[in-house]
């Protein structure tokens, strides 16, 4: 996406098997590094469920996952999750 000298970036959920730029799964976002300062769009629903499934983003799709805190979110949500698991495990001892 975008045009010459003016890049634009889709954010992606796409298998592990398929290229780099070919068939993907969802779409979850855009980046565009072009505006001051550089504009992301994402839906922080599709990308926390997709998260949850076990998908691996890469570097720099990590990186502006946590500049949005879409991955605190996440650390949370599971530590959350982890403590409601060991309270409900004590809780029938």
């Amino acid at each position: 996406m975008g045009a010459k000298k003016h890049p634009f970036y889709r954010i992606v959920v796409a298998n592990s098997t398929s290229a780099r730029d070919g068939r993907f799964i969802d779409t979850i976002g855009h980046y565009d590094p072009c505006v001051d300062p550089p504009a992301i769009t994402l839906d922080a629903e599709k990308a926390l469920r997709w998260l949850g499934h076990g998908a691996q983003p890469t570097d720099i799709t990590r990186a502006l996952l946590k500049k949005q805190g879409i991955l605190d979110r996440l650390a949370a949500a599971k530590e959350a999750a982890q403590q409601a698991r060991t309270h409900t495990t004590s809780s029938e001892e």
